[in-house]
């Protein structure tokens, strides 16, 4: 048996990497990918909303023609102990401008590979707030009737949060994106938190 610090099973540990401490460029590839399509997932919803390209909104519902964003989502919550408040911001303007807003700077961030950091944390925070709209523990609705939630915890809100913070940890940017370029940049030097 060899023990650590003699022949080759000494010399093989030191040519291996330590966890977390090592990406290939596979891994970096496949990483851009999903940054690139998770940024597309909120871009897409921006634009749909804004422009009513007839996926989820109709032209005669869209930002643009005068319809609320977050008026249809909002007023049709169900379900929980956020109901409530849901009903009652439902077409606000101030929360038709910070969703889009926040649609669109993440779509944008994710889609460049840059201000990921920032990205990542608004898009956690969105998804929070839209799992606890939707509130996935109920079983039931406020009337009683199934709420479709097929898990209590672990839903798209919560991978799209967690896939945001995986793309943050891992400069996923660097990739395929603007992130190492932007990264150089002087005041994202003297920002971090800007990366």
């Amino acid at each position: 048996m060899t023990t650590i610090g003699r022949g080759p099973a000494a010399h093989h540990l030191e040519t291996v990497e330590a966890p977390g401490s090592m990406l290939t460029k596979t891994a970096a590839r496949a990483l851009a990918v999903f940054r690139i399509s998770l940024g597309f997932v909120f871009l897409w919803a921006f634009l749909d909303k804004t422009f009513g390209l007839g996926y989820a909104t109709p032209s005669e519902r869209a930002w643009i023609n005068g319809g609320s964003p977050t008026k249809g989502f909002l007023s049709s919550v169900d379900v929980g102990p956020f109901q409530g408040t849901a009903h009652s911001i439902a077409g606000d303007p101030w929360a038709d401008w910070l969703f889009m807003l926040g649609l669109l700077g993440i779509g944008l961030a994710f889609i460049l590979g840059i201000g990921m950091r920032i990205a990542a944390g608004a898009a956690t925070l969105m998804m929070a707030f839209m799992w606890l709209a939707e509130y996935p523990p109920a079983q039931h609705t406020s009337a009683g009737k199934p709420s479709g939630s097929n898990n209590p915890i672990t839903d798209y809100h919560f991978m799209y949060a967690v896939g945001s913070i995986v793309l943050a940890l891992t400069y996923a940017g660097h990739t395929w994106g603007l992130g190492r370029w932007w990264a150089g940049l002087p005041f994202v030097q003297r920002n971090r938190w800007l990366i």
